[in-house]
C-alpha cells in the first residue's frame, strides 16, 4: 500500500460522525485526483445512507427517475462478488444509454469501478470511484490501487456498520444554527428560493447550508436529510 493510501486508511479508521465520512470520500478523491468517491448502502431496516461527492442534483435526480430499476452498476454488481470496471457491463439497451448520457450530464465521469461489499444480515454497499480520462489512465490507475481500494472499500463498510450499532442519540450530528434553518425552511415545504429570501442569504449560499447538513446527516438527498433530522427531532415543524 502506498504511503497516502496507508495514511488515509489510518484516517478512515479514525471517523466518528457522518460529517467526517463524508470528509474522507472527498479526502479520497482528492488523493486519488479522480472526479468523485462514493459509498451507497441499504441497512438492517431498509433505510438508505450513502456518503460522496457527486452533486445532489444528480442524487436527486437519479432517485427522481428511480434509475435504481435500470442503472446497469447495481445490476451487474449485485452479480458479482469482485470489482467491476463499469466497461465489463452491459450499457447496450436504450435505457442504459439514456441513463448515462443523463449522468454524464449532471457531472459523473466515463470511468467508472465499483467494489460491491455484502455484510451481516443481508447487508449489500456499494464502494465507487468514477472519474473522467481515457480508458488506459483509468486502467492504470485501477492496476496500481486496486488491492487496496478493496481494504479502503471494507473500512468504509466497517464504520458505516459502526454507525449502525450506535444509538441514535449518540449519534445524532450536530448542525449549525444556519444549517438547521435551511433544512427546517424546507421541511415546511418553502423552496429554495423562498427559504433563501427568509433567510436573507442567496439561493447559493442556502444550498452550501443544505450540502453540509446533508452530509452531515448522512443522507442520500435533500428530502432524504429532512426525514432524517425530523426522526432525530434535530427540528420541528
Amino acid at each position: 500500500m502506498t504511503a497516502d493510501l496507508q495514511s488515509f486508511l489510518e484516517d478512515i479508521q479514525q471517523v466518528k460522525t457522518f460529517g467526517d465520512f463524508q470528509g474522507a470520500t472527498e479526502k479520497l478523491r482528492d488523493l486519488l485526483g479522480i472526479s468523485h468517491v462514493v459509498y451507497h448502502w441499504v441497512n438492517s431496516v431498509g433505510e438508505r445512507f450513502g456518503a460522496g461527492t457527486y452533486s445532489s442534483e444528480w442524487v436527486d435526480r437519479y432517485l427522481e427517475k428511480d434509475y435504481l430499476r435500470i442503472d446497469p452498476v447495481i445490476f451487474g454488481c449485485f452479480q458479482r462478488f469482485t470489482p467491476v470496471n463499469w466497461k465489463q457491463l452491459d450499457w447496450s439497451g436504450k435505457a442504459a444509454k439514456a441513463f448515462f448520457f443523463d449522468a454524464l450530464d449532471h457531472g459523473v465521469g466515463n470511468q467508472g469501478y465499483t467494489i460491491p461489499i455484502r455484510g451481516p444480515n443481508g447487508q449489500f454497499a456499494l464502494f465507487t470511484l468514477n472519474g473522467t480520462v481515457p480508458d488506459d489512465a483509468w486502467e492504470r490507475l485501477i492496476s496500481r490501487h486496486e488491492r487496496d481500494l478493496v481494504i479502503v472499500a471494507h473500512e468504509f463498510n466497517k464504520k458505516a456498520l459502526a454507525f449502525e450499532a450506535v444509538d441514535e442519540t449518540t449519534a445524532s450530528p450536530a448542525l449549525s444554527p444556519r444549517e438547521l434553518s435551511a433544512i427546517t425552511h424546507v421541511a415546511k415545504g418553502l423552496s429554495r428560493a423562498q427559504a433563501a429570501v427568509e433567510m436573507g442569504i442567496s439561493e447559493h449560499t442556502l444550498r452550501v447550508y443544505i450540502e453540509s447538513a446533508r452530509h452531515k446527516l448522512g443522507a442520500m438527498n435533500t428530502t432524504h436529510a429532512v426525514a432524517r433530522a425530523l426522526s432525530m427531532g434535530l427540528i420541528i415543524v
